[in-house]
């Protein structure tokens, strides 16, 4: 049941490892597969999340699909990836939502920005050394607006990760050997206690996608946290009916074992939800 969860910088060869690794450990790769879950869930074209996770997308792109239902999706596809096993997931924030599980390896591949350019030129077949380069910084920066948006962290940090390799140091061969050893290792076999874990933070990812995936519910800002299965609500919620929604919606979910409620109503009616704004009944 290998998990590992990978991030690269544009032309690092970080591909040629990620195929390497599946490889020898018959993983399946995962990339644009979980943005095109995002998409079917939110309705909107593929090619449209690309762009904005690309930082391609204009203003009239970005209102279409907003970046928190972005993040809230795709979080929920990248958890439940990792709980079936046996994948590397490739980007989307996989390596920071995944980096508190023990038993998953977070690899981050770089190489130094002239060699990036010059493989990048070579992977257009172009001589214009100032296109590859812009490319690659406008791909750098929505990686690092996106985990400071979604994580609130910078993406270059690197204590997030437990591997960095340096492709123009390591060769892919060698890259690919370290990372399966490093999935083979004790360190991160899969034991009870972090298949608990993981089983956990999926749950709340999920529940938090059910909350926004239902029109009922999709503006409630509560607090959701899971603990052996048992979800915790936290927050304020309009009134017992918006409550009511809000149980009804997680209490589907499979995995749960419970609700501990710590949810309060709005007193007063002096505030109106947005959710309340467009409730009719």
């Amino acid at each position: 049941m290998a998990v590992i969860a990978m991030t690269q910088e544009m032309a690092t060869l970080g591909k040629d490892v990620a195929l390497g690794v599946c490889e020898a450990l018959g993983l399946q790769q995962v990339r644009h597969e979980v943005g095109d879950v995002v998409a079917g869930k939110m309705q909107v074209k593929k090619s449209l999340i690309r762009r904005i996770r690309e930082g391609k997308a204009g203003t009239i792109e970005k209102w279409s699909a907003d970046e928190k239902t972005i993040s809230i999706f795709t979080a929920d596809e990248v958890y439940d990836l990792a709980l079936k096993g046996n994948v590397l997931i490739r980007g989307w924030g996989a390596t920071l939502l995944l980096h508190s599980v023990p038993h998953i390896p977070c690899v981050q591949v770089c190489a130094p920005m002239d060699l990036r350019v010059k493989r990048l030129m070579e992977r257009l077949q172009t001589d214009d050394e100032a296109l590859a380069r812009q490319e690659i910084k406008t791909d750098d920066a929505a990686r690092a607006a996106r985990m400071g948006e979604m994580f609130k962290i910078e993406w270059g940090d690197p204590t997030l990760y437990d591997l960095t390799l340096n492709t123009e140091r390591v060769p892919i061969a060698d890259c690919v050997d370290t990372v399966v050893r490093m999935a083979k290792s004790a360190a991160f076999q899969e034991t009870p206690a972090s298949r608990q874990k993981l089983a956990d933070m999926a749950l709340q990812a999920r529940a938090r996608a059910a909350l926004r995936a239902d029109d009922r519910t999709s503006d409630v800002e509560i607090s959701i946290d899971v603990s052996g299965g048992r979800v915790a609500l936290r927050g304020i919620v309009a009134n017992d009916k918006e409550r009511e929604r809000v149980h009804a919606v997680i209490e589907g979910l499979a995995g749960v074992a419970g609700i501990d409620d710590e949810l309060r109503t709005m007193a007063g009616g002096l505030y109106r939800f947005p959710s309340q704004l467009k409730d009719k009944g």
